[in-house]
């Protein structure tokens, strides 16, 4: 076991581990540590604990300094600084007619270096930009292509669910999300219904995955025959996933009727499902665009 502290530098951001020493760090204290980006101030969100040697990667940098008032003010100047270096950034783009949209500008706490994120459609030859740049701040300059995913997380915005983006408030890391996830779900296969703001298919259809993939076992397939409690073979219409509800087209008195049971009280032959879709050649290679299978970000590299 390892004794460690989570430190998070950006809002939302990966969690990074440190070696707290003897400080007496509590969650929501800000601590200057050493990273490979140089000398950063970040907060504390997990305070002081013992994990696991395999959660750790080794050799486990040390906490430099639980920060000072001096510290906070130097990061409150840097946030001022990084407005200007946007502006500034913005600008020589646009003097040298790049294709690329600049999002956000950071220093690093001990001013040793400032990135630029932005988004392009392609590769962008930024050297002269790089040049332009470097000549006017004096410090080391990085420039960092993100995706558009990492874009609206910095972004953020309000989702078609009314509330805040996931990714802009409490998810600090993407997970692959596909589009099985939506047909495990019952979900409409409608670009505009399953995508967020970004533009990719949405995080949250990860959430309730595993709970669909659950519920999904203990219901029979759209199609399939099963026998209802008087003892009628009917056919599967339609299911509730989540009321484990089974609707039922059964023939009485030589009329076909629907009729809605308890997945429990019928009797079938459990299978997998393997529902066809009704969609086109054209529609599906559009919704494969939608997916993100890496489920990595570019911006934490602490």
């Amino acid at each position: 076991m390892t004794k460690v502290v989570g430190v998070r530098f950006r809002n939302v951001g990966k969690i990074y581990y440190f070696d707290p020493k003897d400080y007496q760090i509590n969650t929501n204290d800000h601590v200057i540590v050493e990273t490979a980006r140089g000398i950063e101030y970040g907060k504390v969100v997990l305070k002081p604990r013992e994990v696991d040697d395999s959660k750790v990667v080794h050799p486990l940098k040390e906490v430099l300094r639980v920060a000072t008032k001096e510290d906070d003010l130097q990061e409150e100047k840097n946030r001022i600084k990084e407005k200007e270096a946007f502006k500034i950034c913005q600008k020589k783009i646009q003097e040298h007619g790049l294709e690329m949209k600049l999002i956000d500008t950071e220093y690093t706490f001990d001013n040793n270096k400032v990135l630029f994120y932005f988004t392009a459609d392609g590769r962008i030859d930024f050297r002269q930009l790089v040049k332009d740049l470097a000549a006017v701040f004096k410090t080391r300059i990085e420039l960092r292509q993100i995706g558009v995913r990492d874009e609206t997380k910095i972004l953020g915005g309000i989702g078609i669910c009314g509330r805040q983006l996931c990714c802009h408030t409490y998810l600090s890391e993407f997970a692959p999300v596909s589009i099985k996830m939506a047909k495990e779900q019952n979900l409409s296969l409608n670009q505009t219904k399953i995508s967020g703001v970004c533009g990719r298919l949405m995080c949250c259809l990860k959430n309730e995955q595993e709970t669909y993939e659950e519920l999904n076992k203990k219901l029979p397939g759209n199609g399939d025959t099963v026998t209802t409690p008087d003892g009628l073979t009917g056919t599967v219409h339609s299911v509730n996933v989540l009321r484990q509800r089974v609707k039922v087209v059964v023939e009485v008195n030589d009329e076909k009727e629907i009729q809605e049971y308890s997945v429990d009280e019928l009797k079938f032959r459990p299978r997998k499902r393997k529902e066809k879709m009704k969609i086109s050649k054209e529609e599906l290679k559009e919704l494969e665009g939608l997916e993100d299978k890496e489920g990595t970000s570019k911006l934490d590299d602490q």
